[in-house]
Parts: structure tokens; sequence; C-alpha cells
């Protein structure tokens, strides 16, 4: 996609939602990185159910290592892989308070050093947590870089590059939400919702069905 169609394409998402926003349901840094863990390979709706009574009792590591993991098992369950991320998430409550006096560093290499955290979690977390440009390739992004010719690559790494890339500067903040959004509402995995997307003409999806 050349520059002028990228600049289009975000100028558009922009001006449908200007101030997009994550649907994860979080307190502060902390509960959104426990969020962000909790939702690898499950749905946002699916965390938010069991985090919202969560989040009402702990907010802090400090208040997590304190409930422990059993009991935060008990949370948890309904969302998949819960008892390995009730480990990590105990385990990264308890090097939060040892190496960062229980706060989340604004820095990636700290991050993807707590457990259940890599580069798409630290991403998500410095954006939305402190506003930084970042990226963070979901299977979303990662269909609508390819499928749209935005940001074609065969890793999310080699996607997530192109975005940084390609992305104007005026849109790169928002741009991690702006692109998931349109991935999982318009732009869907099975049957893209071509007739209602507003970025169709710029579109080089081959299949794209407008009429």
């Amino acid at each position: 996609m050349k520059p002028a169609a990228v600049q289009e394409f975000f100028r558009r998402l922009s001006a449908a939602n200007p101030e997009p926003r994550s649907e994860l349901e979080y307190v502060n840094p902390y509960t959104l990185l426990v969020a962000v863990v909790l939702s690898a390979q499950a749905t946002d709706v699916g965390v938010n159910r069991a985090t919202g009574p969560l989040f009402q009792l702990v907010t802090t590591p400090q208040q997590m290592v304190a409930l422990g993991e059993e009991g935060l098992r008990g949370y948890i369950k309904t969302i998949g892989l819960f008892n390995t991320k009730a480990k990590n998430v105990i385990r990264l409550s308890e090097l939060l308070i040892e190496r960062h006096g229980g706060e989340v560093p604004r820095d990636r290499d700290a991050l993807e050093q707590l457990p259940g955290v890599g580069r798409k979690t630290a991403n998500v977390v410095l954006n939305v947590a402190f506003g930084e440009e970042t990226i963070a390739v979901d299977t979303h992004i990662f269909r609508v870089g390819n499928r749209t010719g935005l940001a074609p690559g065969k890793t999310p790494d080699a996607v997530e590059a192109k975005l940084l890339k390609a992305v104007p500067k005026l849109y790169r903040r928002h741009a991690h939400h702006w692109l998931i959004l349109h991935g999982r509402y318009v732009c869907k995995a099975r049957k893209p919702d071509c007739p209602v997307c507003p970025v169709a003409d710029l579109c080089a999806f081959k299949d794209k069905i407008i009429a």
C-alpha cells in the first residue's frame, strides 16, 4: 500500500473512532498487565467476565500475592490455560514487588522478563497504560496487515516492523486499537464484511465483495 493510501486508511479509521480504547477492563497498569496475560488464547469478553469480580478485590501485586495461586484459580477457572496463567500471574506479581517496588515498569525488556509476558503483551501495556507508540500484532492485526496489503509479513514481528515504518506519526499511538477493532468487527477471519468497510477501496484483498 502506497504512503498516500496508508494516510487515508488511518484518517478514515480515526474519523470513525477518534479515541479507541482497549476492550479489556482494567483499573490501573497492574490490572491491565494481568488482564493481558490472561487474555492469551482467550476472548476479551471471557477475561472481563472473570476479572470483574477479581479486580473488585485485587488491584495491586501485594494483594494478588496475598490471594495466592489457589485463590486466583477460583476466579479465572473459566479462562483457558488457567492453571499456567495463575502461576504466571502470582510469580510476575512477586517479581514486580521484588524488582520494581510493586509498580509496572515502563520498559519493554523489564516487562518481557516477567512470566507470561512476551513482546505482544509488553506492547499492549506500553501502549494502553503509558501511551507509547507500539503495535501489538495479534491474530487480527496480522490478518489485516496481510489481507489489505498494509503491512504484509510472514511473522508477527515482520508485520509489526512494517506497520511501525508505514503508519504515519499522527496515527501511530492509536493504530494498534484501530487495527484490532477493524479485524475483530469488519475484516473478520472467515467472512470479511467488505460492504460496510470504510477502507475497502484502499484494500488489496483480491476476493473482496463490496456490492
